[in-house]
């Protein structure tokens, strides 16, 4: 199915400017993450990874259109509260307007389909599934394709290749897996360059999961860049006001991560909580949609 050891050695990814700039961010996230209420200085940060002020300053503006600084604030716990404000006004707006199918679900303009609850019990029995590793702003990702769209997104560092591999895999353990990053490639740019997110072209992606497990991954799907919402307000609209911690599992497994946008959900006070390919990582999400809405909003008011 694939070369575990391949992948284990780390050699599968070659290196690439948006994988170093990452591996900064991330080295510069750990450190805000323990220091994030003393506010350190550009100086600070830059010395905790090696690099001058001027240079960690141009790695982020190259990285999310914003500076360290600016990063900072849109992690701390402030920043997360208010993205918090109205988001269960948001998602009941979402549920009224029966946003399904090409419509503009969010930021992507997913268009989305699931496979048949005996696709889902088979576990991928019949489906053919195509996985490449590509870098990312976020480090690894990797891409899981089928004949209907986009079925898998999920991310590594360096060397974790193949855990992520047999994550996903294990998920539909039946289906028939092979290495195809010319039919992965496509996806890439499509999913992590904003000015290629399109209403005329909407990314087609794949559910496969329960019932239950689509209707939270398509609520999901309805939570806006720039806000987030918590377990209880999708179980609040999903109409099951005790099914938080169900909700909380199903989050955990979307296989679609970034696409479906589980990094938007957050505790009930604005914690970071779980995140399934790491807090660093969902920080790091979180910040660069931060840069990448001022850059939209922008273009918006220009336009």
């Amino acid at each position: 199915m694939f070369n575990a050891e391949k992948l284990a050695n780390g050699t599968f990814i070659e290196d690439s400017a948006a994988l170093e700039d990452y591996r900064v961010v991330q080295k510069t996230l750990q450190g805000i993450s323990e220091n994030w209420r003393e506010q350190p200085s550009l100086e600070e940060l830059a010395a905790s990874v090696g690099l001058q002020p001027i240079q960690l300053q141009r790695v982020f503006s190259r990285w999310a259109g914003i500076t360290p600084k600016q990063f900072l604030q849109a992690i701390t716990i402030d920043h997360a509260r208010a993205l918090l404000q109205d988001s269960a006004s948001i998602l009941e707006a979402s549920l009224e307007v029966g946003l399904s199918g090409p419509a503009r679900l969010h930021d992507l303009f997913v268009s989305h389909e699931a496979m048949t609850p005996g696709d889902y019990k088979r576990r991928g029995a019949g489906v053919k599934i195509s996985w490449g590793f590509h870098p990312c702003p976020f480090g690894i990702a990797l891409l899981m394709v089928t004949e209907r769209g986009l079925a898998g997104l999920a991310f590594a560092d360096a060397g974790e290749e193949a855990k992520a591999l047999a994550d996903m895999c294990e998920r539909w353990p039946a289906a028939q897996f092979e290495e195809s990053q010319q039919l992965t490639a496509p996806y890439v740019s499509r999913i992590f360059e904003p000015n290629k997110w399109s209403e005329e072209q909407p990314l087609r992606v794949v559910f496969i999961g329960t019932d239950f497990e689509i209707r939270v991954w398509q609520t999901l799907l309805k939570i806006p860049m720039g806000k987030a919402t918590t377990y209880s307000e999708i179980a609040n609209n999903l109409g099951n006001s005790k099914a938080s911690r169900a909700v909380g599992t199903a989050v955990g497994k979307n296989p679609l991560s970034f696409v479906v946008p589980c990094h938007r959900v957050l505790g009930a006070k604005g914690n970071m909580c779980g995140y399934h390919w790491g807090i660093t990582r969902k920080r790091a999400i979180l910040g660069w949609e931060a840069g990448v809405s001022g850059v939209l909003d922008g273009m918006a008011a220009a336009s």
